[in-house]
């Protein structure tokens, strides 16, 4: 499961064995949460404090692309 990016406190990251549509996880606080990275949708998200939320999205929305060219190269797209 690479770690893409540890930030704020929580682990930017995708599994080995992912699926479509390009997803990163963050853990991190006792909490987790899981966004779509074309559409920057909130997939799902568990025991985290709406600032901490806050702080997840616009860590993603700022790292979008790297993520996206991160998925890309681990998956061979």
């Amino acid at each position: 499961m690479p770690t893409l990016l540890k930030k704020n406190g929580f682990r930017y990251f995708f599994y080995s064995n992912e699926h479509l549509p390009k997803h990163i996880h963050v853990e991190g606080k006792g909490g987790e949460a899981k966004i779509e990275l074309d559409s920057l949708t909130l997939i799902n998200a568990f025991n985290l404090k709406k600032k901490d939320l806050t702080v997840i999205i616009k860590t993603v929305t700022n790292q979008r692309f790297f993520f996206i060219r991160k998925w890309d190269e681990f998956y061979s797209i």
